[in-house]
This record gives C-alpha cells, sequence and structure tokens, in this order.
C-alpha cells in the first residue's frame, strides 16, 4: 500500500511525500533509514508512475541482469541497486528502487514484486517464489528470460501480419471515400446530361456515392460508437466474452494462429513453472487467467478438476479437447517418463514452429488477395461510370 507522510530530517525541516510501505511501523522504519522521523501518515491509492509503461524487453533486460549477478553470488540487494543505477527507463527505475526498500523492510524478493502487478504478473511473482524456495533462481531467471524473449519475437511476427492489412485496407478506404465523395458525383452529372437509362450497377454506385456525401459523419462515429458499445458488452456480460473469445478461436484464417499461439504460451509457462518445483494444478490454475481467452480458459478449468480428481494429465487434456493427437501422444510421454516439462517444451516448440509457418503463409497470401481486392472495387466503379458512357458513344453511332 501507499502512504502520504508528513516527517521532519535531522535538522527539524519539515518534509512530506509518498512512499510505499506494508503498514506504519514498515513506513516509519523506511523513513528512519533516510534519516526522517515520521510525523503523521495515511493511506492513498497508489498513483501511475510517470512514463511510459514497462514493457517486454525492459523486463528482459531485468531478467538477464539478475540471472548474470545472481549466478556470479553477487547479493540480491547489490544487483538490484546496480540496475538501478543503470535504468534509463524513469518508471521502471522507480519500481526496482521500491524493491530496494521493500526487501529492506524485511519482505522477500518474491513478496517485492507482488507488490507491483502492473509490472510484475502472477506468473512471474510465482517463478521468482520457487526459485526463491528451490534455490535455483539463477535457472529461473534465466528461464525467464529465453522465454519472454520468444513471446516478443512472437508478437512481432503477430504484428507483422496484423499491421500489412490494416495500412492496405485503410489505403483502399481513403481510395473509396476519395472516389465517392469527389470524383463519382462529377462523372455522374455528366452521365445524367446525357438523358441514357442507367443499369442496376451505376445506380447503386449513385446511391452510395449520395449516401457518403450526406452521412459522412455517421460514418466517421460509427465506428467509435461499436467500439464503445462492444467495450461495454465484454465488460458486462460473461456469456458476451465467451462468444466472443470462441469467435476468435474459429475466425477464418487467423483464428488457427490465435489458438497455436494461445496454446503455445500455455506449454511454455507450465513447464516453465513445473521445472521451477510448482505442483501440476498450481501450474494449471495460473495459466487460467494468462491465457487471454476464456474458452481456453474454461477448458483447462475442467481439465485442472479432473486431474484433481484422480485422472491422469494426458487424459484429462483429452476430454477437454484443447489439444490435437501429436500434443496429447507428447504429454503422455512426458507423464509416463516423469518428465513432463521436456515433454511441455517439445509441444511450445512444436507449435512454435507452427505458428511461424502460419505466419508466413498468410503474409504471403494477404497481399495478392488485397491486391485483388482493391482491383475489384476499382473495376466495378469504373465499369459503373465508364458502362453508360461507352453505350451513348455505341448508340450515337
Amino acid at each position: 500500500m501507499q502512504f502520504h507522510y508528513r516527517a521532519t530530517d535531522e535538522t527539524g525541516r519539515l518534509q512530506q511525500g509518498d512512499m510505499d510501505a506494508v503498514n506504519l511501523s514498515d513506513l516509519e522504519l523506511r523513513l528512519g533509514k533516510l534519516g526522517l522521523t515520521l510525523i503523521r501518515a495515511r493511506e492513498t491509492r497508489r498513483r501511475a508512475m510517470k512514463g511510459r509503461r514497462v514493457g517486454r524487453r525492459d523486463l528482459i533486460t531485468f531478467c538477464f541482469h539478475m540471472e548474470q549477478l545472481t549466478r556470479a553470488g553477487v547479493p540480491l540487494l547489490d544487483g538490484l541497486g546496480d540496475l538501478r543505477d543503470t535504468l534509463e527507463h524513469l518508471r521502471f527505475r522507480n519500481v526496482v528502487a521500491n524493491l530496494i526498500e521493500e526487501i529492506e523492510g524485511g519482505q522477500s524478493f518474491s513478496s517485492a514484486l507482488a507488490l507491483h502487478p502492473a509490472v510484475f504478473d502472477e506468473v512471474f511473482v510465482n517463478l521468482i517464489r520457487a526459485g526463491e524456495e528451490s534455490g535455483r533462481l539463477p535457472d529461473v531467471l534465466q528461464n525467464l528470460t529465453e522465454t519472454l524473449k520468444w513471446q516478443d519475437e512472437l508478437a512481432a511476427q503477430a504484428k507483422k501480419v496484423v499491421m500489412y492489412p490494416a495500412f492496405v485496407a485503410s489505403m483502399v478506404l481513403c481510395v473509396v471515400i476519395f472516389l465517392m465523395v469527389y470524383l463519382v458525383p462529377q462523372l455522374v452529372d455528366f452521365i445524367k446530361a446525357m438523358n441514357s437509362t442507367l443499369p442496376w450497377n451505376t445506380l447503386l454506385l449513385i446511391a452510395i456515392s449520395n449516401f457518403v456525401r450526406d452521412y459522412w459523419w455517421a460514418l466517421l462515429l460509427s465506428p467509435f460508437l461499436m467500439f464503445a458499445l462492444f467495450r461495454m458488452q465484454m465488460k458486462r456480460s460473461a456469456r458476451f466474452r465467451l462468444r466472443v473469445d470462441g469467435w476468435k478461436l474459429g475466425v477464418w484464417l487467423f483464428g488457427p494462429i490465435l489458438k497455436k499461439i494461445i496454446l503455445a504460451r500455455f506449454a511454455s509457462y507450465f513447464a516453465l513453472m513445473y521445472s521451477a518445483g510448482i505442483p501440476i494444478l498450481g501450474c494449471i490454475r495460473i495459466c487460467q487467467g494468462i491465457m487471454g481467452n476464456q474458452v481456453v480458459s474454461d477448458a483447462l478449468r475442467r481439465a485442472e478438476l479432473q486431474i484433481s480428481e484422480g485422472q491422469g494429465v494426458s487424459s484429462s487434456f483429452e476430454r477437454v479437447g484443447l489439444f490435437p493427437p501429436l500434443v496429447l501422444r507428447m504429454l503422455r510421454v512426458g507423464e509416463n517418463t516423469g518428465q513432463l516439462d521436456g515433454a511441455l517444451l517439445n509441444v511450445s516448440y512444436f507449435y512454435n514452429r507452427d505458428v511461424k509457418e502460419a505466419i508466413e503463409r498468410v503474409q504471403a497470401l494477404i497481399e495478392p488477395v488485397m491486391t485483388v481486392v482493391l482491383g475489384l472495387i476499382l473495376l466495378w466503379i469504373m465499369s459503373s461510370v465508364l458502362g453508360p458512357i461507352f453505350d451513348t458513344i455505341s448508340k450515337l453511332r
């Protein structure tokens, strides 16, 4: 929790500010280390620190730095102090400074991390806690570094798939709006002046052009209004969230890729936590909150229930229909040999490779598809405009 305090220094000067602490006694102890005497304090809401948010690459730097220093035998506080002095990220530097204060105040490393859930998620905290209890903190930090690097690479690949179609679609939309608002009305006036019978495609084009010119404000506002209603419904209705998440997994072309990314994340985190010493049910329970998809989380919840009733891991996942047969076979081998973490890492590798290949296929397919779509739109507009002109010229002949 965070406190707003008023204190005096050694010269009797009044000082005030905000500081994180477990309780008032912890706050008084921390202020004492700074040479301040607490007068009074009140609990406040934790304010968001200024600066950009702490991203995945910042966490990679954190894990790599701490892994190298702890493996070399450098004390934890000294390693955090070195990291704090070298960080350029203002918000992250403040977080690391708070970690140092919290550990000096008696907190463990994992407990101090848990006080900053916006930066260190539940999986991160539980892995560090398992590493502390097992004495394998450097190995856990190394695995975290590799996992975060893999996630960063996967996110960059997924962004490529989304950004290019979004850019091309935006260009197509701008071209269509320009034609409908500026070019088509001028050509339509010329066509009407010829007093010829207009075909249905030309009439449709004129109707669309008039609608765009008259209700352009509605077309601009409707996406924002629909997005706001969508967000509101997502927050209010669990059934709606479940339907949307199911639709995401089933949408053409992108749904299978999203499912593989989610399952790769599950397998990677499950293997990481299991190898760190966290029990199977604990691994599944933690993974339920980080999947980002209600359908997958519900499937994991059903698998957890079956495992808690005494069913095997592979048979439980087979009943919920979460993994394909090849992955279930890997899980069964890992379960029988006692190397479930190794089997899950193989699952993660399998999905990672499959996702990369799928993204490459989609990237190769999107460019010609978008080119054909743009060509068809322009062909329809040109035929609708030029068709009546050619008909009139042929009649004159």
